[in-house]
């Protein structure tokens, strides 16, 4: 589980270096986090779920500010369409539901949710959203409906919804009860992508 050493490698220098900080600190957190995800999913929708660890391999020169990895029923990627995410900034670990580089139905994920403002009105105090995930700042729920709105919209806007836990949270002392946190933070996502998800 995520530790102090974590968050260190978004200190170490140079592209290759901190991918293989990456690789060998970060990455073996995401395979357990994502493996447990994908078997929870497969469950609670009865479909294939699959596991997707960012490479950052259009990389060249400037080492990823944050890393990730994605649960999604797309085999061979995952952004387009609803997915779940877990990952890590210099300051916090997040785990989101995300729509994010414009998937097909946007629009219509986003009319689906601002019809259904309840299910997100009912999840608990300390869940919030991204507006984009290539940027750090995240807001309180009380932003999800404009945030909504501008994802039916605007093309280019996003929307991901989920909670975060600080670098300095006492969560991180006790694995378990972080593993368990992020479980439920999960568990209480599925009702919002069920929504999403085709009408048979």
């Amino acid at each position: 589980m995520f530790n102090e050493k974590s968050f260190e490698v978004f200190n170490v220098s140079g592209l290759e270096e901190r991918m293989t900080a990456i690789r060998e600190v970060i990455q073996p957190d995401f395979q357990e986090i994502g493996t447990t995800l994908v078997a929870d999913l497969q469950q609670a929708f009865d479909r294939p779920f699959y596991l997707h660890i960012a490479q950052h391999r259009r990389r060249t020169v400037h080492p990823p500010e944050n890393t990730w990895a994605a649960v999604g029923e797309g085999k061979r990627g995952y952004k387009m369409a609803p997915h779940f995410q877990v990952g890590i900034w210099p300051e916090y670990v997040f785990m989101w539901l995300s729509m994010i580089d414009q998937p097909k139905g946007q629009k219509e994920f986003a009319t689906k949710l601002l019809q259904n403002m309840s299910l997100l009105e009912q999840l608990p105090a300390d869940f919030v959203i991204s507006k984009d995930h290539t940027q750090p700042d995240y807001f309180p729920l009380t932003e999800a409906k404009p945030a909504l709105e501008r994802l039916a919209k605007v093309k280019k806007s996003e929307f991901q919804i989920g909670r975060i836990i600080q670098r300095d949270s006492d969560i991180w002392l006790n694995p378990k009860t972080a593993a368990h946190f992020m479980k439920e933070t999960y568990r209480q996502l599925l009702p919002i992508y069920a929504l999403l998800q085709p009408n048979d």
